[in-house]
């Protein structure tokens, strides 16, 4: 688990090496989809879990343009834009969309326990958008949310709707699905070695290699306890981001990631089935 959330914590800052070798936000999403597809057709055509059924496509239209297109999309622009610590940060705004959007989604009632996370992340959030010790950008704050609010939707659709499916069919159907609705906004340029590099990363280690330890620690520990080491992904990102780029927040700002990360911890009860029975995030 703590392997996985390092992973994660890494897509940050490995895509800020991308963003200097002259690829664009969206066209880094894109290959991450697109290397990534490959390793899990070869996971599941091994496994033999690769089963093509039209009726499954109409499941797999809608996952695969909000949690591959939106979401990957919206957290590379959030990286581009507001840098890797912020964007990790805002990224676990999505226990708060959970429980707001479960009683709808899921027919889970709203109640004050579960309404003092989203609370305490408004607060949160409110702070780190503070413009004071750090060069903010409107557009860093605005995607991360997007991105959250994304990462939101990946957890209630997967519990509702691709329970029965292992995770290598899922993304197998999901990724090709993905990186064809961010084509139409990708700008290609030209690859550095390092650029391959930096696009090889994300898709072994951050995406494949990441949900495969994840799902191999899922099966060995509790579900809340797995969510709660999840948490460790922004902190790391944040000091990775701190080491290789200088990102830093100020103390209000820093206040406010706190508020972020304690409000996740305590929402996580809302993802603890999600995760559970969907094993696709």
């Amino acid at each position: 688990m703590i392997f996985a959330a390092v992973l994660w914590g890494l897509i940050g800052p490995v895509s800020r090496l991308a963003f200097q070798e002259g690829l664009s936000p969206l066209e880094v999403a894109f290959f991450r989809g697109l290397l990534a597809w490959v390793l899990f057709a070869a996971h599941g055509a091994l496994r033999r879990q690769i089963r093509l059924r039209s009726r499954d496509f109409f499941l797999f239209l809608p996952f695969g343009l909000v949690g591959i297109s939106l979401f990957y999309g919206a957290y590379q622009l959030a990286i581009h834009f507001g840098g890797a610590a912020l964007a990790s940060v805002l990224l676990y705004t999505a226990p708060g969309w959970v429980v707001l959007l479960a009683p709808w989604a899921l027919g889970e009632p709203l109640t004050l326990s579960k309404g003092l996370p989203v609370g305490l992340a408004l607060v949160g959030i409110g702070l780190v958008s503070s413009t004071a010790g750090l060069r903010f950008h409107p557009l860093g704050l605005g995607f991360g949310l997007l991105s959250g609010f994304a990462y939101a939707l990946y957890y209630l659709f997967g519990k509702r709707y691709l329970t029965n499916y292992p995770a290598s069919y899922v993304f197998f159907c999901a990724l090709p699905i993905g990186c064809l609705g961010l084509l139409p906004f990708v700008e290609f340029h030209p690859k550095s070695l390092l650029a391959w590099g930096a696009l090889g990363f994300l898709a072994v280690f951050s995406t494949y290699g990441a949900y495969s330890a994840y799902l191999a620690g899922l099966r060995r520990l509790p579900a809340s306890r797995a969510v709660l080491l999840a948490t460790l992904e922004p902190v790391l990102a944040a000091g990775v981001a701190h080491l290789w780029w200088g990102e830093t927040f100020s103390l209000v700002q820093g206040i406010g990631a706190l508020c972020i990360l304690v409000a996740a911890v305590l929402g996580s009860g809302g993802l603890r089935a999600c995760r559970t029975n969907s094993s696709s995030v």
